[in-house]
């Protein structure tokens, strides 16, 4: 019998959804596969490498892939016989959660959850949550507003909010951001960094849903990362309503695409296997029925129209697709995980006051121009 093993993310959405679809992917196939799972944190910042030579199938964060790539960790999905499937995936794309997972001419994962910073409320405690940045700090005065901003997250709301201004980071090869760019984005930041409890420099999105659908002290949080499994009734104490990111200068757009995408590891010695399996996994039935049903967050429009999953969701997937359409995807090139892990831990400092913006805009320039030198960032 053929045996498969995949590597997931430790949450509902990450892993009890993979569990429930290999399940009934055995049922119908004979083929098993075997899923297991590691924290989100080391989700973003494990390397692939050391996965793949272990396992035949890995979810993965879509800025992996020229890395990954460039080091022939991912076997591509086209090419072998099913490129009219992924053609049909990519007409079926949320924003640019497929094409995501696109490098160099070849298509290296399935965009099977899609996601991006949006914004999210208690509808009991706050019917009507803030549309714009005003309201938002107007909220948070009032101590009723949390926000995820552990260094990684901290610096997601960066990117988010400079892409939003239409000065995206890494606009041209080897740039930060300018100055005066960066300035006004850091200057909300710290606004609403002294508005939110001391605890959210040190939180992630899992966390401060957790403490949103537990609480009765907040209502709203501006940015993090949407996790469909809080808009569903019985999951936590109290329901939670997804919606489109506060509006800026360019409206919604701009916010930091984030989700996951499922990838086959080119050292599988079932590579014929692990490829049908992750086109299965990606199929609109699959991921409108068991995938998410069991905790998934699906990633294909098909899904993102259905409308049992929103009349489920409290409209999670209507809710916030504005906010995906418009999403921005973060630099294309081998260097940008280690610029994002180093700048993330600056922004942070910066909000703690242990750094002043002026040393993160110049550090990061000067990382930017060692890491960041491909067209490709042009994206």
């Amino acid at each position: 019998m053929t045996t498969l093993r995949g590597m997931t993310w430790e949450h509902p959405r990450g892993y009890d959804c993979q569990v429930a679809a290999a399940k009934e992917y055995g049922r119908r196939t004979g083929i098993e596969v075997q899923w297991e799972y590691r924290s989100l944190q080391a989700f973003a910042d494990q390397p692939i490498a050391v996965l793949a030579a272990t396992y035949d199938l890995l979810v993965i964060d879509h800025p992996h892939v020229p890395l990954a790539v460039a080091e022939g960790l991912l076997a591509p999905l086209d090419g072998v016989g099913d490129d009219a499937q992924l053609d049909a995936f990519a007409s079926d794309a949320v924003g640019n959660s497929h094409a995501s997972y696109a490098h160099d001419g070849h298509q290296y994962g399935l965009a099977t959850d899609s996601a991006a910073q949006v914004a999210v409320h208690r509808p009991d405690l706050l019917p009507a949550p803030p549309t714009d940045w005003d309201g938002v700090l107007e909220l948070a005065r009032e101590g009723r507003v949390l926000w995820p901003a552990k260094p990684i997250d901290a610096y997601s709301t960066l990117c988010t909010l400079a892409a939003n201004r239409g000065t995206p980071v890494a606009a041209a090869p080897g740039r930060f951001l300018a100055e005066e760019d960066a300035g006004a984005v850091l200057d909300l930041m710290h606004r609403l960094a002294e508005r939110v409890p001391e605890w959210c420099l040190a939180a992630n999105p899992i966390e401060v849903a957790e403490a949103l659908a537990g609480e009765v002290r907040w209502a709203y949080v501006p940015l993090a990362y949407g996790y469909t499994n809080y808009s569903r009734a019985g999951f936590r104490p109290h329901r939670l309503k997804y919606v489109d990111i506060p509006a800026g200068p360019r409206g919604v757009a701009g916010s930091q695409l984030g989700g996951a995408g499922v990838a086959v590891s080119a050292y599988s010695k079932e590579l014929d296997a692990a490829r049908a399996y992750a086109l299965w996994l990606a199929s609109p039935q699959i991921q409108s029925g068991v995938y998410y049903d069991a905790g998934g967050q699906p990633g294909y429009a098909s899904s993102w129209d259905d409308d049992r999953l929103n009349e489920d969701s409290w409209d999670f997937f209507r809710g916030t697709r504005q906010t995906l359409e418009g999403a921005w995807v973060r630099p294309r090139t081998a260097g940008y995980l280690e610029f994002q892990e180093t700048v993330s831990l600056w922004v942070s400092a910066v909000l703690r006051g242990e750094l002043t913006d002026a040393d993160l805009v110049r550090r990061s320039g000067e990382l930017a121009e060692r890491l960041l030198t491909t067209e490709e960032v042009r994206r």
